[in-house]
């Protein structure tokens, strides 16, 4: 096991064995991970966003600027003027959604170290399903588990004053036509 990992272990391990029943601690000490594993990647991303929001709002200032000029080019019927800034408003706009797609794969990063982790430990637990001839493993029930914790927070951060100015900046940031 890496050094790292062990000593995440010993922490992470005590969620696993609250109440001696193996099918609730599993569930528990999962349920922990995700929750640890969303609030890593919400704050690397608020953090991602705060780091980048000038480089961000120069991208989204040019490509207004681009699309602003485009269409006074259009309007006066100078269609090669159009042709150049309109793709100097795409190639802009391309590049400030592609940053904001990178920007969001900081929230992904958390889960592989947590399955990673749970695959030294879990690799060979399988959970039957009912009323199925299948079953299971780790990664599955942590994606079910994951995914509603996912959505409950998503909900919640919505009143929770360190994520706002998150969502303040991204509407702030976008072109005043997508808003």
């Amino acid at each position: 096991m890496h050094p790292l990992i062990q000593i995440v272990d010993q922490y992470l391990i005590m969620c696993y064995r609250l109440t001696g029943h193996a099918g609730v601690d599993f569930a528990i000490g999962t349920l922990v991970l995700a929750v640890i594993c969303l609030l890593i990647g919400e704050v690397t991303v608020s953090l991602a966003f705060r780091l980048t929001r000038m480089h961000r709002g120069k991208k989204t200032a040019e490509a207004e600027k681009y699309q602003n000029l485009s269409v006074e080019a259009l309007k006066a019927g100078n269609k090669e003027a159009y042709e150049a800034t309109n793709k100097l408003a795409k190639d802009a706009f391309g590049h400030t959604f592609f940053q904001q797609v990178a920007l969001s794969s900081a929230f992904l990063w958390p889960p592989f170290f947590a399955l990673a982790w749970m695959q030294h430990r879990f690799l060979e637990v399988e959970f039957p399903l009912p009323l199925l001839p299948v079953s299971l493993g780790f990664i599955g029930v942590f994606i079910i588990i994951y995914v509603p914790i996912y959505i409950l927070l998503r909900q919640a951060k919505k009143r929770l004053s360190f994520f706002r100015f998150h969502q303040r900046d991204s509407v702030a940031l976008q072109p005043e036509s997508v808003k």
